[in-house]
């Protein structure tokens, strides 16, 4: 298991470096000049342009200017500093992305947490009161009911959620974050509402393919009771695809909340990649999504160890 892990941790590296150079070569590749930019109405005068563009290498090749961006050419300003040191780079208004970071991401990870729990929670209860009624009303009703919130997209989901429970029953903050822990439950269940149709169907197809197995009516004929064949043996099995789908999706919670972030005016991570879309501020929306990357990847490397403690027959080999 040693090995593996040292094995896996090293893998990190060959591919992060290539997601963030396909990352860093879509953004600075976009047509337009961010310098220009940031004069609006009024334009900047050359001088101030050049100044600007050798101050953040945009006048180098692009495999330089990646080189320096993530640390491993040095810069004539910083040295060796770049994201592999932990320096994500600033924005062209001279401030430090990992500011941004830090400052954005407590309102995210509170997002992508609530809508995480609303999954595992009603996504599992779904998923397993199918899969052991196949066939039955409630079998249906969540086969129906999932294939409704696939067909629905988040952004129509938000704004029915906004004025059915926000405006009409007043039962939840419309948006902002003044409200605590409540600002967060309907944008939450918003965010969740694919992933947890996903789950139940996952639960469900997994569940009801292993209690036709033979060992669980090997578990059956002992004399085990339908709890116990269910709870500890048969659930822990059908559990291993819904792990791996879960740590896929914790990352994808953490990048994709630009549509409900927007939508709920939550300022968190989303919301800064949006406006620095729309501000062309290339460094912002790399340095965030690297950040991202390595998130969905150590997701990725935990669900790995985690598949042994619900199936011991899984080897580290």
């Amino acid at each position: 298991m040693g090995r593996y892990l040292i094995r896996r941790v090293l893998q990190f590296i060959p591919v992060f470096i290539g997601a963030t150079f396909l990352i860093y070569a879509l953004v600075f590749a976009l047509p337009g000049d961010p310098i220009r930019a940031l004069g609006g109405d009024k334009p900047l005068s050359n001088s101030v342009v050049a100044a600007l563009e050798d101050r953040y290498n945009l006048n180098d090749p692009l495999l330089i200017q990646y080189g320096k961006y993530i640390g491993v050419v040095p810069d004539d300003k910083r040295g060796f500093s770049g994201i592999l040191q932990g320096d994500l780079g600033e924005n062209f208004r001279g401030r430090q992305v990992a500011d941004i970071v830090s400052e954005r991401l407590p309102v995210t990870v509170k997002l992508a947490t609530t809508a995480f729990v609303f999954e595992i929670i009603l996504g599992l209860i779904a998923g397993i009161l199918a899969g052991l009624r196949r066939g039955g009303f409630l079998d249906n009703l969540v086969l129906v009911s999932t294939v409704a919130v696939i067909s629905i997209p988040s952004l129509v989901t938000g704004f029915l959620a906004q004025i059915v429970f926000g405006v009409e029953l007043r039962w939840l903050p419309v948006s902002g974050i003044q409200s605590g822990w409540t600002s967060y439950v309907m944008p939450g269940i918003v965010l969740a509402s694919l992933s947890l149709a996903y789950i139940a169907r996952l639960t469900r197809t997994s569940l009801v393919e292993n209690l036709r197995a033979d060992y669980v009516r090997t578990a059956t004929a002992k004399g085990l009771t339908r709890g116990r064949v269910v709870g500890v043996h048969t659930l822990r099995n059908s559990l291993i695809p819904v792990v791996t789908f879960l740590a896929v999706d914790l990352g994808g919670l953490m990048g994709g909340a630009i549509i409900t972030e927007t939508i709920f005016n939550l300022p968190g991570l989303g919301r800064a990649v949006y406006n620095a879309i729309f501000a062309q501020e290339g460094t912002t929306v790399v340095g965030i999504v690297s950040f991202l990357v390595f998130v969905y990847m150590t997701a990725n490397l935990i669900v790995d160890f985690a598949y042994a403690a619900l199936d011991p027959r899984i080897r580290y080999e």
